[in-house]
């Protein structure tokens, strides 16, 4: 059996450089349970492909003499009452700040080991994006679903950090917060149309970064202008505005998409942008889908504070879009994060912020080519193979 990669001021060490710290809320005199050994448990049995409180307490107590080569349970196995009571008492933005401090340095040491320049071409894409928990509506109590926006990493493919919310409006407020969290400087930030507001593009450039932003028929006048000016496309006088043009084509499973972007930098005569801090451009990317004999068109607009360079906004837009099947798909099919009926105080929130941090270790690893749903059950299967996994928790 495998522990090296877990003894050698390993894993766990690490995993307690940046959550042992967590105040511990239960009472000192009904401790049992060490605080960082139950959260611990509880990333490995969800790594290893646990789904609810009943299956972590399960998973440790089949993995008990191997949990103990590393850890000491000095008060034996932990019940999925004590899983579940724990998780819901934590507090949720301590246990979300010890996440963003560990993903920040393992981002960090990324960038260390990178040796690609920082070109624009190479600059990271972060895009940021909001998710529903649909179960943990609670009718009783008339609690709402909690709604939790999320930060991905194109270029690392991380998880950055993540603002809990209750309404998908409120995504105009946790935006904000979000961006707050980790350092942007350099990146180019893409938001939908939700976010597309004014206060966050300032807040993106005062941080150094770029932002592309969706614009929808929220930003009436300004969508007004920006389509009214794309509709001259194909007339004689649009020659005369600095524009630029792309075409992409992905073809994936029998699904064609072509994706024709077009770019215009002189913004003079347009009279709602100049309200807008630092924009230097607008797009216009035509997505056309076939798939058998279904063919579909739609027309997407955005602004920003990047010069016109069709290929770079046109690419950046499509990785905007990696957080559906890079994060949300992988949260809703592979962790069944829909189907969690948490709802009791931060449990919801803490099993997200669990969540995050099983998919960016699993993310993180290169031993072998296969599916997320395999490497979970790998690790479950073989004690000798979850180590491979684990040392990826490393920054």
């Amino acid at each position: 059996m495998n522990t090296d990669n877990i003894n050698d001021k390993g894993v766990f060490d690490v995993f307690n450089e940046y959550f042992a710290h967590i105040d511990d809320p239960r009472q000192a005199y009904k401790i049992k349970h060490i605080l960082s050994e139950i959260l611990f448990i509880t990333v490995l049995a969800i790594i290893a492909g646990a789904d609810d409180f009943h299956e972590i307490a399960r998973y440790a107590k089949m993995k008990y003499h191997w949990l103990t080569s590393f850890l000491k349970l000095s008060g034996g196995v932990p019940s999925h009452d004590t899983f579940n009571r724990v998780l819901c008492l934590i507090d949720a933005q301590q246990f979300q700040q010890s996440f963003v401090d560990w993903v920040t340095d393992i981002r960090n040491s990324i960038k260390l080991s990178d040796s690609l320049t920082e070109s624009p071409d190479n600059k990271d894409v972060i895009s940021i994006d909001g998710k529903t928990a649909c179960n943990s509506r609670d009718n009783v109590t008339g609690k709402k679903a909690i709604h939790m926006v999320s930060a991905l990493s194109s270029k690392y493919g991380l998880v950055l950090g993540q603002q809990k919310c209750y309404e998908k409006s409120n995504e105009i407020t946790a935006i904000p917060q979000l961006l707050d969290m980790f350092l942007i400087e350099g990146s180019v930030i893409t938001i939908d149309a939700m976010g597309c507001q004014k206060d966050i593009a300032s807040k993106i450039l005062r941080r150094k970064a770029d932002y592309i932003l969706a614009l929808k028929g929220n930003q009436g006048n300004l969508y007004k202008e920006v389509t009214d000016l794309f509709d001259k496309v194909n007339t004689p006088g649009f020659a005369k505005y600095v524009h630029q043009r792309d075409t992409q084509l992905e073809k994936d499973h029998g699904r064609i998409e072509q994706r024709d972007c077009i770019t215009i930098e002189n913004l003079g005569w347009l009279y709602e942008i100049h309200q807008w801090p630092g924009v230097k451009s607008i797009a216009k990317i035509t997505a056309t889908v076939e798939k058998g004999e279904k063919q579909s068109t739609e027309d997407r607009y955005y602004i920003s504070s990047l010069p016109g360079k069709a290929d770079f906004i046109n690419r950046a837009v499509r990785k905007h879009w990696f957080v559906e099947n890079k994060l949300h798909w992988i949260l809703d099919v592979i962790f069944r994060e829909d189907y969690c009926r948490v709802r009791t105080g931060n449990g919801a929130g803490n099993l997200n912020t669990i969540l995050k941090i099983v998919l960016n270790t699993i993310k993180r690893d290169t031993t072998v080519k296969t599916s997320f749903k395999n490497k979970r059950m790998m690790c479950g299967w073989n004690d000798d193979f979850a180590p491979n996994i684990l040392k990826n928790m490393k920054a």
